[in-house]
């Protein structure tokens, strides 16, 4: 099984990061991909993926920072997606939930990588919340053009997630689905999902499962938890948890062309 969606940047990790990653290995993850979010933690997710064994990147700005794209911007993805551990291009999208930066500012960013990824012939690692039918409007004149694509850390609706599938998209599953609170809508279109377009990721250190038990002493979630993640996606999908770890990683070797 294996996580694509891992903050290992993040500052949660500092202390004991090494520890955290083989705490993954040691629960049965098959690899990583490290979530690159802006140029810096892009870089650093490239050095960190150097780092471990069976361990990759993305390199993107994600919608919360893409005020900061300037031209020097798309140069140094370019760079980065010339090494061996940068996989796909991203994190971007759109987030019209906070606006962090403006939506003219994300769409320009978000056009541009998809524009990158097209020109390198890499997949694209997606985020959206609150802006489904401008993000698929920017996002589907590229997709012809682009190996593949994921919506990563999907929450959205039946008809948001059929319209995805249609464009032949991935769809990325955290531990939200886990959330007897938010995570009810989720879980029940599950099964429409086709195993074949199905990844899974704990978005960590975000979205500790609430379901784990005992309770961990800390809210931060970590890669090691992925294996519940996956064993409660395959019983509310009426799936053997073995065989969906497996086609999911199939699915990862499938969209990055990776071979772990």
């Amino acid at each position: 099984m294996f996580d694509i969606g891992l903050n290992l940047t993040s500052s949660q990790f500092a202390k004991d990061r090494d520890e955290v990653v083989a705490r993954a290995f040691s629960a049965g993850v098959s690899g990583l991909l490290l979530t690159g979010t802006n140029l810096l933690e892009s870089e650093q997710a490239q050095q960190l993926a150097t780092r471990y064994p069976h361990c990759w990147s993305t390199a993107g700005v994600h919608p919360h920072d893409s005020s900061s794209w300037t031209p020097q911007s798309v140069e140094t993805l370019r760079t980065l997606a010339r090494t061996e551990q940068v996989v796909a291009i991203g994190e971007c999208g759109l987030d019209f939930n906070r606006n962090f930066s403006t939506p003219a500012e994300q769409e320009h960013a978000f056009t541009a990588q998809l524009a990158l990824a097209a020109e390198l012939g890499m997949p694209v690692f997606m985020h959206c919340r609150d802006a489904h039918a401008r993000f698929l409007e920017l996002l589907t004149p590229w997709l012809d053009k682009l190996p593949g694509a994921v919506l990563h850390c999907f929450t959205g609706s039946r008809q948001e997630a059929a319209e995805c599938l249609d464009r032949g998209l991935y769809l990325g599953i955290t531990g939200w689905v886990c959330d007897e609170r938010r995570g009810l809508a989720l879980r029940e279109l599950l099964p429409m999902i086709p195993a074949e377009r199905l990844l899974v990721e704990t978005d960590a250190p975000y979205l500790l499962p609430r379901d784990i038990t005992p309770k961990p002493a800390s809210r931060r979630n970590e890669p090691a938890w992925l294996g519940h993640i996956v064993e409660r996606i395959a019983h509310w999908r009426g799936e053997d948890a073995a065989w969906l770890a497996a086609q999911t990683d199939e699915n990862v070797r499938r969209l990055f062309n990776l071979r772990f």
